[in-house]
């Protein structure tokens, strides 16, 4: 996750040497690294709990996403470097494409093996805040709906996003908002601070990486749109939530 995002938002302008696919569009390709990144870090802090039930959040998301990417590599692989000039080209494609047709089939191996692991949840003994839990509940349901309009029909919806979209990138960001609304949903659905504190601060690594994505490529954002007004709303609900309930739950951790 951390090469992939390095590859997309480091070397953003060289996706047709170190991508598996070649990327137009140089904010879509910064964003897609800085969800990647966002990504990274919500695996790596779930990865160090000791509680099933604080890492348990980000396993759903995760498998859902990389289900998706798969089947879109799989619809668009005709825009995949298998046939590369640079053996370092292909070989990252390759990769991908054994990454993405495996991890979703262990995910989900690893995930139902866990849950029927005996013992059960402890209490949630300390509930995300009455509005955070609404702006997640909300934020969920609207990711979910574009997501699913841009998986399925990607060059209809294109023309209501802020930025310039292909059929392949609009399937690419379907993913990560389904991604995205799986983790915000399940978050609500915990309810509880400490369980969902990894989510929480991937939220907040997400809205800054895009932002600083906007510092960098903003001129592809169509700033006149409402379309453009509404991702920064989005963006700034995500950091707002994420902050406060991390800082919430490390109050409650340290307490501990």
């Amino acid at each position: 996750v951390l090469a992939v995002g390095f590859s997309l938002y480091v070397l953003t302008r060289q996706t047709d040497l170190y991508f598996a696919w070649t990327v137009g569009s140089l904010l879509t390709a910064s964003f897609l690294g800085g969800s990647y990144w966002s990504a990274a870090v919500l695996e790596f802090l779930s990865g160090r709990e000791r509680l099933w039930v604080n890492s348990r959040p980000s396993i759903p998301a995760v498998t859902i996403f990389t289900f998706l990417t798969l089947i879109i590599t799989l619809i668009h692989i005709d825009k995949f470097h298998f046939d590369a000039p640079l053996a370092i080209t292909r070989a990252g494609t390759w990769v991908w494409l054994f990454v993405y047709a495996f991890v979703p089939i262990v995910l989900t191996i690893l995930f139902f093996v866990q849950a029927r692991a005996p013992g059960e949840d402890p209490p949630r003994r300390h509930p995300l805040a009455g509005w955070t839990r609404s702006v997640l509940i909300v934020l969920a349901a609207l990711f979910f709906l574009l997501g699913t309009a841009l998986l399925f029909a990607p060059t209809a919806v294109a023309p209501y996003w802020p930025w310039p979209l292909t059929a392949l990138t609009g399937r690419a960001v379907g993913a990560w908002l389904i991604g995205l609304c799986t983790a915000t949903g399940q978050a609500a659905w915990e309810n509880d601070k400490l369980r969902v504190r990894a989510v929480m601060v991937s939220l907040v690594a997400f809205s800054f990486l895009q932002f600083l994505s906007l510092a960098r490529f903003g001129s592809e954002l169509a700033w006149g749109s409402a379309a453009a007004w509404i991702y920064i709303l989005i963006l700034l609900l995500l950091a707002l939530v994420g902050a406060y309930e991390s800082i919430s739950a490390r109050g409650i951790a340290d307490g501990a």
